[in-house]
């Protein structure tokens, strides 16, 4: 048996949708189904293009009768081709249009995912929509309460800031990170999350900051008791006491051989300042604070 040709079968599915003097009302349903065989034809031709075009009209048609989880998979499926075919913008439209189509089904998990498939297919050629869709993916679990589903996203977004080398939007992130993990009570996550944010701040070579961010984390008793804690304390008495390799065989301990790799990578790197004019700002803050005194 021949196989339908896709192109009679997009030509015929286009005529059912368009009302004429004989037509009245568009015939959604069978229009959907001719238009689904032809992207499967399409996609057989390995003619992407054109299956992508045949994958959006039936994500369309799914929407005219009612089937959001339909027009949805639909949706998805053109905007993997879309990245077949380097149509980045249409990548992130298509998967941002799957997902409020699940998100319409009440499905907050595949409408957090198609999100996430979006940003992935986007980290190296558009890493500003990736993180954005990132974000975006984790609000949606975040604020179905489902916090601790997201922690491949934060892991995600975060590397990516790492790469755009925007590291106080990362530490910021971690420490998004941080706070949904406690709301779960995944407290291993949690420490681990804050001392990454430390870790990128002492990167960074901004001491001040890190220890703000150390001592607002310390006010959380489970971090303050944690391993993670006490390797960011030997951190900054190394730092303190201008001990470079001290600095160093920390870096090399266990609480941080157990962080991501994005972040272990920068803990290898320290110190990336002068230890010494750390020491000296530090004395410069100390005489100020004494003459406040007087």
């Amino acid at each position: 048996m021949a196989t339908p040709d896709p192109d009679k079968l997009m030509a015929k599915a286009d005529k059912l949708t368009k009302l004429s003097f004989t037509r009245w009302t568009a015939d959604w349903k069978n229009a959907t189904s001719l238009y689904e065989q032809a992207a499967i034809g399409y996609r057989f031709r390995k003619d992407n293009e054109k299956a992508k075009e045949a994958f959006e009209k039936a994500s369309k048609g799914q929407e005219m009768i009612s089937s959001p989880w339909d027009a949805a998979k639909h949706m998805e499926s053109a905007a993997a081709l879309a990245k077949e075919v380097g149509h980045w913008n249409e990548v992130s439209d298509f998967y941002k249009r799957a997902s409020e189509l699940y998100s319409e089904c009440g499905r907050s998990q595949p409408a957090s995912d198609a999100l996430a498939k979006g940003a992935s297919a986007l980290e190296d050629v558009v890493p500003d929509e990736a993180i954005q869709l990132y974000t975006d993916a984790c609000v949606i679990l975040e604020e179905d309460g489902r916090e601790q589903m997201a922690f491949d996203l934060y892991r995600a977004a975060t590397s990516v800031y790492v790469k755009l080398e925007r590291y106080a939007d990362a530490a910021t992130f971690l420490l998004r990170w941080g706070i949904a993990a406690d709301k779960c009570h995944a407290v291993n996550s949690q420490c681990k999350a804050y001392l990454s944010a430390i870790i990128i701040y002492l990167y960074m070579h901004d001491f001040q900051q890190a220890q703000k961010c150390y001592n607002d984390c310390s006010q959380i008793g489970a971090f303050l008791s944690s391993d993670q804690s006490r390797c960011a304390s030997k951190l900054f008495s190394a730092y303190e006491e201008g001990d470079v390799e001290e600095i160093k065989r920390v870096a090399q301990s266990s609480p941080i051989t157990h962080l991501d790799h994005v972040i272990i990578r920068l803990a290898r790197k320290l110190p990336t300042g002068d230890l010494k004019e750390l020491n000296k700002e530090e004395a410069k803050e100390e005489v100020l604070d004494e003459n406040d005194l007087t």
